[in-house]
């Protein structure tokens, strides 16, 4: 086995070996943390494709990994799922559509659980507008962070959690 000394490949990278030292991107390193949790009670018979909002944050936010979504046994019968997406906050002056799905998808609730917020945590140091698929610049503004129900209808009244932990520069 090999021993070897590497760097991250977001922040320290960027750091070695450079004169004069040069500091990180705020988002990435220094940034002020924040949190909001929020938590929604939903109904014995809530449909799939319904929404529930649980946040909102600026477009430029870095969310980080530590997010995490919770909830309670949501299905007596069928396979609901909860998929965590970003939301336009006001249609008409926002020009990217809505992506359902952006952070994470396909969260079984048929017993309780969580989920880490982000499918992939090597894009923990994006902002939240990158992950919308049909955005390629910061729209500049507030995003809903929402989770929707899909594939089947809920069946038991009960609670989701959101803990969004994020940085802002």
């Amino acid at each position: 086995m090999a021993v070897v000394a590497l760097y991250g490949s977001r922040v320290m990278t960027g750091l070695a070996n450079t004169t004069p030292v040069s500091l990180p991107n705020a988002g990435l390193h220094f940034g002020r943390v924040r949190v909001t949790v929020d938590t929604v009670t939903t109904n014995a018979d809530d449909s799939a494709t319904s929404t529930y909002t649980l946040a909102r944050i600026p477009s430029h936010a870095i969310i980080l990994p530590q997010s995490t979504l919770y909830w309670d046994d949501l299905a007596s019968s069928g396979s609901p799922t909860l998929d965590v997406g970003l939301y336009k906050t006001n249609s008409s002056e926002q020009s990217f559509t809505d992506d359902v799905d952006a952070l994470s998808n396909g969260h079984d609730v048929t017993s309780a659980g969580s989920a880490s917020v982000l499918t992939d945590h090597a894009n923990s140091g994006l902002p939240a507008w990158d992950y919308i698929t049909s955005v390629t610049a910061d729209p500049r503004g507030l995003i809903d962070v929402k989770v929707s129900v899909l594939d089947a209808a809920l069946t038991i009244a009960a609670d989701i959690t959101l803990s969004l932990v994020y940085a802002i520069k």
